[in-house]
């Protein structure tokens, strides 16, 4: 409804003040050497914007246009228009925006020395400005690998409602997202906004569960803050921030209530320039009227006006331009900003040099040559030297300086005087990864304590354990889930886990991968022993038979069935049972193709003999029949033949299975999850059950003539035997089926192992032991006499 009023300046900035000394200093020096700029002296004009946009580019306009009379004669005519030719401010990275904007299709340059904004970077928008402070782009990043340092990965963020505030938290934030850091909250305000937004930030502070508050603010809208923050005690937070507060010994004496202690944040590496300190502090008053801005300087520094002088009893009194600065301690005293100070110092060397080159000067200056901003631009970029304290000052190709920064903390003394102590550097110059260096042992955190405070959304999860995210929640804020079986995580906070090689398991605690037992049948183990140890006895006991046998071949008994065959059954038997042996042990490519061939091949010609003893027993009664001549079809020779013949089928079945198939070692992980069964593969499947099948086949075939000579006389024959052994033959092989394919693992081979001994000892008992019963314990019947007498039937 109104029209405002215009801006107007009320009151006097010390620390502005500082910065006009230092170029006032810098400049005095330049024109008092005889190395730079030799004849040419410098000139300038002061104005305060006042920190606003609006006013600073009022006041650049004026630089620019140079429509001022000069009022002083010189002896020599002054030859170089009053239009500048470069500009050294602004302090902030708004009204450096504005100015730079203006003047940036003139090409005269504006050398910032605390403007910080990444976005001044920008050579299109900004093509004349340069700084002598290095850009927030890299403090942004610094911060963000700061608060990573330290492990907080949940954090509240408070920024100045501007272009330093809004630029610098957008890039913090986009690296941040990058180091898995997430932010809680993200408010902006500016020192005038209400005190019920002010109380809203409060409150969100106070609502959240981070303890840490990373800060892009400038001084003035801290001192806002700090004083709402105080008046509520909201202490016992960690505050992190940028060089524009954090080495700022006005905004820790205003900290009373101790909000701030601990802080740690980033700062322009300390510097010294000698003589610096004595010349700003050697200031007096003018006499004349005009200097309305010394006068008032003055005044406030002494509080003739403003009272800010602790030192001095009386609040109102006269100056008389004598009073020695000795002794004073406020904030123009104050010399901790000096590495901005030193900014401005090398903001007008940088100009000096510049010029220093446009007029090719060496003992003189070329006074001739018509200087204009451009040219002074373009040496401005390319200017590369180094100050009298020996620093190199240079401009990338975005006019910015090398990027370095200490890292300060705020250690507050018993006599509430904060110490800012230097506790690590950040070169961006350095390989990545390396840039930062921090001594964490000398920090003293929020609370005055020494250990760093814990602000995560959800704790880390340890190995063994992977990250899932809560639903709507950051990618902070997670649960820990255990890895499955055969998983495992070997690092802290693991987003996945990742599988075990086939050979290996996931140990109890999911963080390691183990070697799986390899499972087979030992001879270590008890079932292992107990059939090696059956399998032993069994070859035993067919020896001592052998042994019997041999020892009464010329009885009756032994000789009335071929005893050829006999003991060729009981070789095939020992084979049999030493077969067995081969199943036991690591699988080898050798054991596995030995183990199958050789139960085959034994066990074909045990099957083989035990035909030819049914077929002699029925072809022998057959021939006692009158005008039968069976027996000269089936005398020894065809006996010999016949067990050759069925025997060399099944080797070359063995030979034809080796030969395109072979059984191999196999390692089976999929019947049990933790454990490697060593087993031997079949190779090919049509081999083995060829073999088998083989077996099957003369087992039938004994069997049925076992059955149909069932009848013959008892003592002249051993059908009966022969069919009792067929049948318990058969019933181990038919149940073996079942019970080796349900089998796991080593059972499987141990199943077969005692299939074979099983049918092994019942050949042998059934088929020998009633022989060796009568041999040994009724020596009586085993005559010929004795079995030829009950041979007749009834």
């Amino acid at each position: 409804m109104h029209k405002p009023l215009p801006l107007q300046c009320t009151s006097l900035n010390f620390r502005d003040y500082q910065f006009a000394q230092a170029m006032l200093f810098a400049i005095e020096e330049i024109n008092n050497s005889s190395d730079l700029l030799p004849g040419i002296s410098l000139g300038y004009k002061i104005y305060d914007t006042c920190g606003s946009s609006a006013r600073g580019v009022q006041v650049a306009l004026a630089l620019v246009n140079g429509d001022e009379i000069v009022s002083a004669a010189s002896e020599e005519p002054c030859t170089k228009p009053a239009q500048v030719q470069a500009i050294i401010g602004e302090t902030s990275s708004s009204p450096s925006m504005a100015i730079a904007t203006v003047i940036g299709p003139l090409h005269i340059p504006l050398i910032s020395y605390f403007a910080t904004c990444a976005c001044l970077s920008d050579k299109i928008k900004y093509p004349s400005f340069l700084r002598t402070i290095p850009s927030d782009y890299y403090q942004s990043r610094a911060l963000a690998y700061l608060v990573k340092h330290f492990g907080w990965t949940w954090v509240g963020a408070i920024r100045s409602e501007g272009d330093y505030g809004n630029n610098g938290m957008a890039t913090f934030t986009e690296v941040a997202e990058q180091l898995g850091i997430c932010l809680e909250y993200s408010v902006a305000f500016f020192r005038t906004d209400s005190s019920d937004k002010i109380q809203k930030i409060i409150n969100i502070i106070k609502a959240s569960t981070s303890k840490v508050i990373v800060t892009f603010l400038s001084h003035m809208d801290l001192e806002v803050l700090i004083h709402e923050l105080s008046n509520q005690n909201l202490t016992g937070y960690q505050w992190v921030g940028t060089e524009a507060w954090i080495f700022d010994l006005q905004i820790a004496a205003m900290d009373k209530h101790h909000v701030l202690d601990g802080a740690i944040g980033l700062s322009i590496p300390k510097a010294h320039v000698s003589g610096m300190k004595e010349f700003i502090l050697d200031v007096k008053p003018l006499n004349s009227s005009s200097n309305e801005i010394f006068t008032e300087f003055w005044e406030a520094l002494f509080s003739c006006k403003f009272n800010l002088s602790e030192s001095l009893a009386e609040n109102q009194r006269q100056c008389t331009g004598d009073e020695d600065l000795t002794g004073m301690h406020n904030s123009f005293t104050d010399m901790s900003l000096m590495p901005i100070i030193y900014n401005v110092y090398k903001a007008v060397y940088t100009v000096a040099h510049a010029l220093h080159s446009a007029l090719s000067c060496n003992q003189t200056c070329n006074n001739k040559v018509q200087l204009d901003p451009f040219m002074i631009l373009q040496h401005i970029q390319r200017v590369r030297f180094k100050t009298k304290e020996g620093e190199e000052v240079y401009f990338n190709e975005y006019g910015d300086p090398a990027a370095k920064y200490e890292i300060i903390n705020w250690q507050p003394r018993k006599d509430d005087v904060v110490d800012f102590v230097s506790v690590g550097l950040y070169d961006a110059s350095l390989p990545a990864g390396k840039e930062l260096n921090v001594q964490s042992q000398s920090i003293i955190w929020a609370r005055n304590l020494k250990q760093v405070p814990v602000s995560v959304c959800s704790e880390k999860c340890p190995p063994g354990t992977r990250k899932v995210l809560q639903k709507g929640k950051p990618v902070c804020c997670y649960d820990c889930i255990r890895c499955a079986e055969g998983e495992i995580s070997n690092v802290t906070d693991s987003i996945t886990c990742e599988r075990c090689l086939p050979e290996f398991w996931s140990n109890e605690r999911r963080d390691a991968c183990i070697k799986k037992e390899a499972v087979f049948l030992s001879y270590q183990e008890i079932m292992g022993a107990l059939l090696t140890a059956a399998s032993l006895f069994g070859t035993c006991m067919t020896a001592i038979v052998a042994f019997v046998f041999f020892k009464y071949r010329k009885t009756p008994i032994v000789r009335a069935n071929n005893s050829e065959l006999s003991f060729l059954l009981l070789l095939s038997l020992t084979l049999c049972f030493l077969c067995s042996l081969t199943f036991i042990g690591r699988p080898s490519e050798w054991s596995c193709m030995l183990r199958h061939t050789a139960f085959g091949i034994t066990f074909v010609l045990c099957m083989s003999c035990v035909l030819g003893k049914t077929m002699v027993v029925l072809m022998a009664f057959r021939a006692t029949l009158p005008g039968s001549n069976m027996m000269k079809w089936f005398g020894p020779t065809q006996q010999r033949l016949s067990v050759l013949g069925f025997t060399l089928i099944q080797v070359i079945i063995c030979i034809l299975w080796l030969s395109i198939s072979p059984p191999f070692p196999y390692k089976n992980f999929k019947q049990f999850k933790d454990k490697i069964i060593l087993e031997c593969a079949l190779g090919s499947a049509v081999g083995f059950w060829a073999v088998l099948g083989y077996i099957a086949l003369l087992a039938m075939l004994c069997f049925i003539f076992a059955f149909l000579a069932r009848k013959l006389p008892d003592n002249f024959n051993e059908a009966k035997f022969i069919t009792f052994s067929m049948l318990i033959f058969c019933a181990v092989w038919i149940t073996f089926i079942p019970a080796y394919v349900s089998s796991p693992g080593k059972f499987s081979v141990a199943v077969e192992i005692f299939a074979i001994l099983a049918s092994s000892f019942g050949l042998l008992v059934c088929i020998f032991f009633p022989k060796c019963y009568v041999i040994l314990l009724k020596p009586e019947k085993n005559t010929k006499k004795s079995m030829m007498g009950k041979g007749a039937p009834k």
